[in-house]
């Protein structure tokens, strides 16, 4: 992390306030769909670059581990054929350099265009879902009160 320099030290970003977790979804969930090996330095300064919460942003892109990378990127890959009109071949996902090598060179189209589509809905999806998710409970924690102090007050 020291790449990121003294910026890395600002509070904003390690503080779980409303608008930093929604984002820190937002670049989360982004670059977990990126065919990377490094997606949490990009996560980390996407969180910087907006002011998201630094740990939820790089913990959020291990939604994409070795045991769910094949299930997700099969799905960006068919989410690609889909949106390109094409039939999908059997796409079996490896992490590996030799499936890269013989591969890609088929399914790299509408793979990084399912990468793509898959990392920005997810990435809305997650902002928009924590937004209202937060809304929700602020207001049903006020309620809540609302209700006991009605009830302490009649009692």
């Amino acid at each position: 992390m020291q790449i990121f320099g003294p910026v890395i030290h600002e509070p904003q970003l390690w503080h779980l306030t409303r608008h930093s977790v929604e984002k820190a979804f937002l670049v989360g969930l982004f670059f977990a769909f990126w065919p990377v090996p490094f997606q949490m330095i990009l996560a980390a300064g996407g969180a910087i670059l907006i002011r998201g919460n630094l740990p939820l942003s790089v913990a959020l892109v291990w939604i994409t581990n070795p045991i769910t990378m094949p299930f997700l990127f099969g799905l960006a890959y068919l989410v690609g054929v889909s949106i390109l009109g094409q039939n999908a071949s059997e796409f079996a996902f490896e992490l590996s350099w030799q499936w890269l090598e013989s591969n890609l060179a088929v399914w790299w189209q509408p793979f990084l265009l399912g990468c793509a589509v898959c990392a920005i809905s997810a990435g809305l999806i997650g902002y928009i879902s924590i937004k209202y998710f937060w809304r929700w409970h602020i207001i049903n924690a006020w309620r809540n009160r609302h209700q006991q102090r009605k009830h302490s007050i009649t009692s």
